[in-house]
């Protein structure tokens, strides 16, 4: 058994979602969205070697070694499996272990809005699933691609780094390809899809340059894209893919992006009550006014578009605030922190004051 499996145990018994392990520092898990220690034993700088090295092939730990970051899984058999993220920090070696669920959930089981079911239907173009890290995306994304595999027969091609859920073959036709196992780079796995025949190309994170432009290309060929980018709405999600180029390539990309986008899904996980979380979204569909608006660069009208077609699934994240606000799933000063116009839920908290004493008390607990 490999050391660190104690500590993952712990955590998954602590109900925790995310090991963070650093040198000099004692074992934390975040569990319910507070960090809090596992125990109090400080890990040195041999501790934490032998605990990373104890699940890493010899060749990937000397990857880790010389290029100082490194994201693999590793599964604990019949209990878990997790991702894990290696870096170096200020006092050395450090890594977050994140639980995949070992099984896929369903639509139903996250309750995510109906409209993605016909998302899932589309034939081609470009879906984003975006939040910050720990938004719930990969979880999303993963109960869509189940939707699909369950009702359509669809070759389906994932690239990711590294593979989280691994779906049973159903209808579809999946292939799981992981970057530094299977492929050098996303970039490379993206071409090599281009030629594979697959209706739907499922990237994993478009972090570089390169990534971005192929998964554009692959949305403008006729394949269904589904990608993530950490973006907290549509609008941002729009800019953040134009800014990613030189300024000479992004009246291009304007057009290219204007003629593919067919969603965006924003994420974002609130507390609940009385435990929990509970997710809560900003949806963005096809629309006849979307793509002029992102040819010209105004996609500040993109939250009009969405606030004027709610009939047809649409949502703005502080509606779905509101929602879950009104249901009594989340609290005022939850729904006021989450919230981009903060003044339109002021009204529901009981005090300014209660809300400070909150935000200190999460920062009490975070630093302990």
């Amino acid at each position: 058994m490999a050391s660190l499996d104690t500590y993952l145990k712990q955590m998954l018994e602590n109900d925790g979602s995310d090991l963070h392990l650093s040198v000099g520092s004692v074992p934390k898990i975040r569990a319910s969205g507070r960090i809090s220690a596992l125990s109090d034993e400080i890990i040195t700088a041999d501790k934490m070697s032998e605990l990373l090295q104890s699940v890493t092939r010899p060749e990937r730990w000397e990857d880790y070694l010389l290029n100082h970051d490194l994201d693999l899984a590793y599964e604990i058999s019949g209990l878990a499996r997790f991702r894990g993220s290696f870096f170096y920090n200020h006092w050395g070696q450090a890594a977050v272990f994140r639980q995949i669920p070992a099984e896929i959930l369903s639509f139903d089981t996250l309750k995510l809005p109906e409209v993605l079911k016909d998302v899932c239907q589309y034939k081609e173009g470009l879906v984003l699933v975006t939040g910050p890290t720990g938004s719930g995306k990969s979880t999303t994304l993963a109960a869509m691609m189940d939707y699909i595999n369950e009702n359509f027969q669809k070759h389906i091609i994932t690239v990711e780094d590294p593979i989280e859920f691994v779906h049973l073959k159903k209808k579809s036709v999946i292939v799981h390809r992981e970057v530094g196992e299977h492929s050098h780079s996303f970039a490379n796995a993206l071409r090599g899809a281009m030629r594979a025949d697959p209706d739907i190309v499922l990237v994993g994170e478009m972090r570089e340059l390169e990534t971005i432009k192929l998964a554009l290309s692959c949305a403008s060929m006729g394949m269904l894209v589904f990608g993530t980018l950490h973006t907290n709405n549509a609008p941002k999600t729009i800019d953040r893919i134009i800014d990613a180029f030189p300024a000479d390539e992004q009246a291009q990309i304007r057009v290219l992006l204007a003629g593919c986008l067919t969603c965006i899904v924003s994420q974002l996980l609130c507390k609940k009550i009385p435990s929990g979380r509970v997710a809560v979204h900003e949806i963005l569909l096809q629309h006849d006014a979307l793509p002029n608006t992102i040819r010209i660069g105004k996609t500040s009208e993109v939250r009009g578009i969405i606030e004027s077609s709610r009939a047809q699934g649409m949502l703005l994240m502080d509606s779905s605030i509101a929602i879950q606000l009104e249901a009594g799933n989340i609290s005022p000063e939850e729904a006021y922190m989450k919230a981009a116009n903060k003044d339109a839920f002021k009204k529901f908290l009981p005090t300014l004051e209660a809300l400070s004493e909150e935000s200190e008390a999460d920062a009490k607990e975070s630093s302990k």
